[in-house]
């Protein structure tokens, strides 16, 4: 009786301590916030949409696309 009891506070601890990968799940607000820059207004994409800008880096093969008029206005030469 008592190693039925310390296996199941052994399995209850690994299931408590399993953190699953953030981008991988079936969350689609957890996926989007990972998915998301530019102060949560841009998307993280392999190529930008027609209307959308290339601002900065998600990660070494994505492009963070965002709409022109969410973007700082460039001033200087």
């Amino acid at each position: 009786m008592a190693t039925r009891s310390v296996l199941l506070a052994l399995v209850v601890l690994d299931l408590l301590f399993y953190v699953p990968p953030g981008r991988s799940g079936p969350n689609v607000y957890i996926q989007k916030l990972f998915a998301s820059c530019w102060r949560l207004r841009g998307s993280c994409r392999q190529k930008c949409l027609k209307k959308e800008e290339y601002n900065i880096l998600c990660d070494t093969t994505r492009l963070c696309c965002v709409n022109p008029k969410h973007l700082p206005i460039l001033t200087g030469k």
